[in-house]
């Protein structure tokens, strides 16, 4: 009998700890101003959304999401094969890109600009924060693979500077 409380009692600290953490990914949505956030670890995969979403934990793996196919010409490869490019630079974040100070303003950079090492080439914009992309190198921009106000991923190629 003293077995069936303890077991009871162990399903009872897990479903805890899961409501818990769910509660804090709500503060953090709150504290941020972000509707939505995601965690995963291992199978398991929780997502929190603002506007009468249900938040629950998800036990199967997700299918992964397909970036938007990059708009190319006959001949020339898609953005996927250029991550290895030397001249590749990738998102270090998934955010929101900007190519532009303000809207409005000149592109920081366009096709055939010559840039030097550590030049702003973009901003991608996480978390309501502003974050500079620099030049890795210096270069000639041969490709701008994004457009402005575009949703980026994690290691997406935004540009190529040959």
């Amino acid at each position: 009998m003293a077995s069936a409380p303890k077991d009871k009692d162990s399903k009872s600290a897990s479903s805890r700890i899961d409501q818990q953490m769910i509660r804090d990914l709500a503060d953090l949505l709150n504290e941020t101003g972000l509707t939505e956030i995601e965690w995963s670890e291992g199978a398991l995969k929780v997502r929190v959304t603002k506007g009468g979403s249900i938040a629950a934990p998800v036990y199967a793996p997700a299918p992964a999401m397909a970036a938007a196919p990059a708009a190319t010409t006959a001949g020339t490869p898609a953005a996927d094969d250029l991550g290895g490019h030397p001249g590749a630079v990738k998102s270090p974040m998934v955010g929101t890109v900007y190519v532009a100070a303000e809207p409005g303003a000149a592109a920081f950079v366009k096709v055939g600009d010559t840039v030097n090492a550590g030049q702003t080439l973009l901003i991608v914009e996480a978390m309501k924060t502003m974050n500079p992309i620099t030049a890795p190198k210096g270069g000639r921009v041969s490709r701008i693979l994004i457009e402005n106000q575009q949703p980026v991923e994690f290691g997406q190629v935004l540009m190529i500077i040959e």
